[in-house]
């Protein structure tokens, strides 16, 4: 089976991702807390997530962490985890689904007072 690269844009792909967000977010939890003796530890579960679900195509952990902490500046800033998705739907190569789950690890690691409320 071959992977495809999906379109940017799809109104659909992106609902999905949305959702997704919600969904994982929900389901890992915080998976650290902000003091910084925590950090690595934070930092260490969000990599393994983020691996476990095939997202391995960042330029370095040290950047995939700096990705999942913009992700909780945008949120601050008043975006929501859907338009963040869109964000990183297309300044990434990250297909939909991987858009939306990495906006929900970096909430689960990262900033979890921004989890959704499930649907």
């Amino acid at each position: 089976m071959t992977s495809t690269h999906l379109g940017k844009r799809s109104p659909l792909l992106l609902l999905s991702a949305a959702r997704l967000v919600v969904v994982v977010a929900a389901l890992l939890g915080p998976l650290g807390a902000a003091s910084t003796a925590q950090a690595d530890d934070a930092d260490d579960k969000f990599l393994v997530t983020l691996k476990r679900e095939g997202i391995t195509d960042h330029v370095s952990q040290a950047h995939a962490i700096e990705a999942g902490h913009k992700v909780c500046e945008k949120l601050q800033q008043g975006m929501t985890p859907t338009d963040v998705a869109y964000d990183v739907l297309n300044s990434s190569s990250l297909p939909a689904y991987h858009s939306g789950y990495f906006v929900g690890a970096s909430i689960a690691a990262y900033c979890p007072q921004y989890t959704p409320p499930p649907p």
